[in-house]
C-alpha cells in the first residue's frame, strides 16, 4: 500500500471512530415539548458560548476561555473580516475557527453558504473538514434541533455539500483554489490553519510566495461585489520571525495603522469596509506568576512545570510568540551554567542596577555578578516589567536570604537614573525594614550603549561568562533572552545586558587596583 493510500485509510478509521464518540456524547431529551424546544434553542442562539458547549460536548469537556468567545464576537459580527487569531498551541483555536463557529454561522445565524478549509497539507485539510460532516451526519442534539442537513459527496474527496445547499471544501496549502472561483457560489468564510512548517520558514522566497498565496490566491476566492460577504481567518502560533504568520501580522499591522482604518467596530459593520484584527493570545499572562489565560483548562502550576519541563526557547516560540534565535553578537551555544560558589570564595562582588523612568512598562535589571580569577558568575538577577518599589523589596529580600551583609558587595545604579527619586525608593524599603543598603549612583562615563555591551561578547566567546544553575527562572530567562535578541538597531530590550556591563566594568576596574594592572585572577580575601 502506497504512503498517501496508508495515510486516507488511518483517517477513514480514526473517523468512524470519531462519530461513534460523537453519537454517544449527543444524547437528546425525547420528553422535551415542542414549545421547551423552541425556547431553548432560542436562548441558546443568543450565546455562542452556550450554543457550543451543548451541541458539542465532547470538545467542551471545560468552559471555553474568554477568547473563544472573543473570535466568535469578531467572527460573526462582521461580515468582511481579516482576522489573524495568533494563539498558543493548545488553545483549542481550530475546533472553533474550523468547525464551532462556521456550525454556528450556518445554523444558528443561517449566515454560511460556502466554507473553504486550507490546511497544511491536503490530508490535514481533509482531516479538519471531516469534523464538521462527522458533527452534521452523526451529532443527534444538531439533528433533532435543526433537522438533517448531509447530501452530497464527501469529507474524503475534499468536498460535499448540505441538502440545503451549502458547499463545504477543503484544500491543502498551496493548491490553486480554482475550484472554489469556479462555483456559482463564491467562498464566505475562509480559515487557513496551521499551515506554518518549521522546514520551510529559513527559505525568504517560500516565504515571500506564501504570503503572497493568502493575499492574492486565497482572498481572490471571494466574490467581488461591494456587499458580499468575506470572512477570512488565519489561525497559528507565532513561532519565528520569518514565519508566514509574522510575516502576515507585519502586513496587517500596517494596514491597521493606516489613517483610513482606524475605524471603531461599528462604522466598519455600517460602512461595509473590511476590518483587519489581530488577536493574540499566549498561554500564561507572565512568566512570574505563570497566571493562565484559560485557567478553565489549566492552571498555572501546570504551565510552571511546562516551563521547567522543556527548553526555554521551544516554550517561549510555542506558547508565547516570542522568537528567539541565536544572536548576532552573542551566540546561544555561549550561554553556559555552573553552581555558584560560597560567596565568601568570590575575589569580588558587585549589584548592578539600571532601571528605567517608566514604573511598569520597561524591564527594571539589578543584577548580582561575582568574579573570580578570569571567571565572571552571574549569580542573581532581577528582570521584571514592575515598579522600582518592587525592585528594590527585592534587593532588600536576596540581601536577608543570603545574609550579604557578611560579604563585601558593592551596590550601584547606573547614574542617569540614579537620582533621589530612584534612590528614595530603595530607601523606603530600607525605612520598613530598619536599615539600609548602601545604593550608589554610577556616574563614570560611559562608551555609546551598543559598543559598550558589544564589549562583553569578548568574554562571552572565551567562555568566561557562566549563569548561576541554581537560579534558572523566569529573570534569569529573561536576561539570557536579552542577550541572544542584541544586535544593532533591533529595538529589542537590552537592559539587563547593560546591567551585566556596569557590574563587568566595575569589577575589572576593583581588579585594576589590586594589581596596578588588569590581571585576571588577582584576589582579594574575604573573610568576615
Amino acid at each position: 500500500m502506497r504512503k498517501k493510500d496508508k495515510i486516507y485509510a488511518k483517517l477513514l478509521a480514526d473517523y468512524d471512530k470519531h462519530c461513534l464518540l460523537i453519537a454517544k456524547a449527543t444524547s437528546v431529551n425525547i420528553h422535551e415539548s415542542a414549545k421547551e424546544k423552541a425556547a431553548r434553542i432560542k436562548n441558546l442562539e443568543t450565546d455562542y458560548v452556550r450554543w457550543f458547549e451543548y451541541y458539542f460536548p465532547s470538545y467542551a469537556k471545560c468552559k471555553c476561555a474568554w477568547f473563544h468567545a472573543k473570535l466568535a464576537k469578531l467572527i460573526v459580527g462582521n461580515k468582511r473580516l481579516r482576522l489573524l487569531s495568533e494563539m498558543y498551541r493548545s488553545a483549542g483555536k481550530s475546533v472553533h475557527i474550523d468547525m464551532g463557529i462556521p456550525l454556528y454561522l450556518y445554523f444558528a445565524k443561517n449566515d454560511l453558504r460556502f466554507m473553504l478549509l486550507v490546511g497544511e497539507t491536503e490530508p490535514k485539510a481533509k482531516k479538519l473538514l471531516s469534523g464538521i460532516q462527522a458533527q452534521l451526519e452523526h451529532n443527534n442534539r444538531l439533528q433533532n434541533d435543526y433537522g438533517k442537513r448531509a447530501s452530497v459527496g464527501d469529507w474524503s474527496d475534499g468536498s460535499f455539500v448540505t441538502s440545503d445547499g451549502v458547499r463545504f471544501m477543503s484544500i491543502g496549502f498551496g493548491q490553486n483554489p480554482r475550484g472554489a472561483r469556479e462555483q456559482s457560489e463564491r467562498p464566505d468564510y475562509i480559515v487557513v490553519d496551521d499551515v506554518d512548517s518549521k522546514k520551510s520558514i529559513h527559505n525568504d522566497r517560500i516565504m515571500r510566495e506564501s504570503v503572497d498565496y493568502i493575499t492574492e490566491d486565497v482572498w481572490g476566492c471571494f466574490d467581488s461585489e461591494d456587499n458580499a460577504t468575506e470572512r477570512f481567518v488565519f489561525a497559528n502560533n507565532n513561532f519565528h520571525k520569518n514565519s508566514i504568520t509574522n510575516r502576515l501580522k507585519t502586513y496587517f499591522n500596517e494596514v491597521i495603522n493606516t489613517p483610513q482604518e482606524e475605524q471603531n467596530y461599528e462604522s466598519n459593520i455600517a460602512q461595509g469596509r473590511t476590518l483587519f484584527k489581530i488577536l493574540t493570545v499566549c498561554a500564561v499572562k507572565n512568566l512570574q506568576d505563570f497566571t493562565p489565560e484559560w485557567p478553565e483548562k489549566t492552571s498555572a502550576e501546570y504551565w510552571r512545570n511546562k516551563f521547567k519541563s522543556m527548553p526555554y526557547r521551544s516554550f517561549m516560540r510555542e506558547y508565547m510568540h516570542t522568537h528567539i534565535e541565536d544572536g548576532a553578537i552573542f551566540k546561544y551555544e555561549a550561554i553556559q551554567y555552573k553552581k555558584a560558589l560560597p560567596l565568601s570564595k568570590y575575589d569580588n562582588l558587585c549589584f548592578y542596577g539600571d532601571l528605567s523612568y517608566k514604573e511598569n512598562a520597561d524591564y527594571k535589571a539589578l543584577i548580582l555578578v561575582g568574579n573570580v580569577g578570569k571567571e565572571f558568575h552571574i549569580l542573581l538577577c532581577y528582570m521584571q516589567q514592575k515598579s522600582r518599589a518592587h525592585c528594590a523589596k527585592w534587593l532588600y529580600d536576596q540581601y536577608e536570604r543570603f545574609h550579604l551583609d557578611r560579604y563585601n558587595v558593592r551596590y550601584m545604579i547606573e547614574g542617569l537614573f540614579a537620582m533621589d527619586e530612584f534612590v528614595s525608593d530603595f530607601d523606603n524599603e530600607g525605612d520598613k525594614r530598619g536599615y539600609y543598603i548602601p545604593i550608589v549612583a554610577d556616574k563614570r562615563s560611559k562608551a555609546d550603549k551598543f559598543d559598550r555591551i558589544e564589549s562583553l561578547s569578548g568574554y562571552f566567546e572565551r567562555k568566561n561568562v557562566w549563569f548561576n544553575s541554581e537560579q534558572k527562572d523566569a529573570d534569569m530567562q529573561v536576561l539570557i533572552d536579552q542577550f541572544l535578541a542584541f544586535e544593532k538597531g533591533s529595538g529589542a530590550h537590552d537592559d539587563g545586558p547593560d546591567a551585566v556591563h556596569g557590574a563587568f566594568k566595575w569589577l575589572v576596574g576593583r581588579n585594576r587596583q589590586s594589581s596596578n594592572q588588569y590581571v585576571f585572577g588577582a584576589r582579594v580575601n574575604n573573610h568576615y
